[in-house]
Parts: C-alpha cells; sequence; structure tokens
C-alpha cells in the first residue's frame, strides 16, 4: 500500500522571507522522511542552495530540451525531489497541475510557500522510493539533481514507471562528470565516481542521453564562493575558486550535464 499523500500546509513558524524573493526554513527542521537520502547541499544551507539554482541555465536550455521530447503544456506534471520548490513556477506556468514531492519538512514547507497563490501546484512530503501518488496519476516526471544518480536508485524508478502514464515522460538531470569546468571539479571531488558505469545503468533501464551544457551565471564573486563551498570540500572549492578569478569571466563557470529520459 502506498502512503496517503500529506499535503503540505503553506503557513509554518520555522520560515521567513529572505531577500530577493521565496520562502527558505529559517532554521534546522528535524522531520525527515523515513528512506530519505541525503542531500547535504541544499538540507544544510537552503539559502546558498538557492543562489545556485538562480545561477544555472540561465538561458533555459534544460527547459527547452525537456519540452522538444514532451511538453507539458495541460500536462500533470510531478516534481521529485522539489526541495524549496524553484523549478515548481516553471512548471505551473502552463500544466494542468504541478506536484511538487520532497522528504525533508522543512524544505516541503518553503516549496508549499512559494507556490502558495499558483493554482493546481502542491506539494507533498514523501520520497522517490514511496511517491505518495496513485498509480498512472502524472504525465511527466522531473528529478534534477536529487536522488537519480545511477546504480542504486531502482527503487525510485519502479515508482515513476508505476505514476506515469502511457505517453508520458521521465526526465531525470544530473552531472555529465565527462567533460566541462564543472564536470573536471566534479570528478576532482569524486574520483572514484564512473560515468561510465552511470551511462550503462540508464541505458539498461531504457533511458536516453541527450548532452547538453549550460552554465552557472553569478552576480558576485561571494556568491561563486559561497556556491562552491556548499559543493566541494574546502580545499577544492577554493582551488575552483582561483581558477575562475584568472578566468576573462570569472563569473560565469561552463557546466555539463546529461538529460536522461524515457517515455513510457
Amino acid at each position: 500500500m502506498k502512503p496517503s499523500p500529506r499535503v503540505i500546509p503553506t503557513a509554518r513558524r520555522d520560515l521567513d522571507r529572505p531577500a530577493g524573493g521565496g520562502w527558505l526554513p529559517s532554521g534546522p527542521v528535524a522531520e525527515i522522511a523515513r528512506g530519505a537520502v541525503p542531500s547535504p547541499n541544499i538540507w544544510n544551507s537552503p539559502r546558498i542552495y538557492e543562489l545556485e539554482n538562480r545561477a544555472v541555465d540561465p538561458d533555459g536550455v534544460l527547459a527547452e530540451a525537456m519540452r522538444a521530447i514532451r511538453p507539458w503544456k495541460g500536462a500533470d506534471v510531478l516534481d521529485v525531489g522539489c526541495g524549496t520548490g524553484y523549478h515548481l513556477p516553471l512548471f505551473a506556468e502552463d500544466a494542468n497541475r504541478v506536484i511538487g514531492v520532497e522528504p525533508h519538512a522543512g524544505l516541503a514547507s518553503a516549496a508549499a510557500r512559494r507556490v502558495r497563490d499558483l493554482p493546481g501546484a502542491t506539494v507533498r512530503a514523501g520520497t522517490a522510493q514511496a511517491l505518495p501518488l496513485p498509480d498512472a496519476s502524472v504525465d511527466v516526471a522531473h528529478a534534477r539533481w536529487a536522488y537519480f544518480f545511477g546504480p542504486g536508485c531502482e527503487p525510485g524508478l519502479t515508482e515513476l514507471a508505476r505514476v506515469v502514464r502511457r505517453g508520458g515522460a521521465i526526465f531525470v538531470i544530473d552531472n555529465d562528470a565527462t567533460r566541462s569546468t564543472f564536470g573536471r571539479w566534479f570528478r576532482r571531488s569524486l574520483p572514484k565516481y564512473d560515468p561510465e558505469a552511470v551511462e550503462r545503468f540508464w541505458t539498461r533501464h531504457g533511458f536516453n542521453r541527450e548532452p547538453l551544457t549550460i552554465r552557472w551565471s553569478f552576480q558576485r564573486r561571494a556568491d561563486l564562493a559561497a556556491v562552491l563551498g556548499i559543493e566541494f570540500p574546502p580545499d577544492l572549492a577554493e582551488a575552483c575558486l582561483r581558477e575562475q578569478d584568472g578566468r576573462e569571466t570569472p563569473l560565469e563557470v561552463d557546466y555539463a550535464v546529461n538529460l536522461w529520459w524515457r517515455c513510457p
């Protein structure tokens, strides 16, 4: 039996509104859905992760690529591991219904506050391995740097197959460690990471790969430094920042990603 959906309320005392919009946790929140895979960058530093979200893909490369495969106009859309709901408004612009699922209670509450005035947008507490949705209830499922990192995410893939309708699409966005400045940094932080094994995993599970190049674009060096600090160990973060200081465009970082997709 699948867990009953728990819709996150929009009024929580553990939230406040930071400069620049959005609703983020103001302190630690202990409530985490059972079985959740930790995501230290956003769980521990949601305000800094918000800076990263704003800097990622200002050209809309990812949205354009997904729309070319399966548009979501009039569709029911699921965002798995939605965090503070940064991407929910994008889907809500023309989707029929948008559902964010997030295992971290504080982040889920922040997401609910973000979309409280958007018709058809809701946020539910839950994990990728036990989605709080009925069978065949969504047309498009989206996961961006959340849980679906290759081997080990099979339970989540089973759940996606359960909730996505025939004719729909599953989109998973993750790092491409084989190229780009960010990819090189990523490999330095995880020297045992095997991109070939990851690609074999997705291919074995029937996913197509679309390699894309996006970018980070920051307004301030301090913001870049803060984001590097939540993504990499201190020594590597400092080395990356020094490397950027020597570039012609120090606040821009080329960033390779893979868009893995499957249409059930």
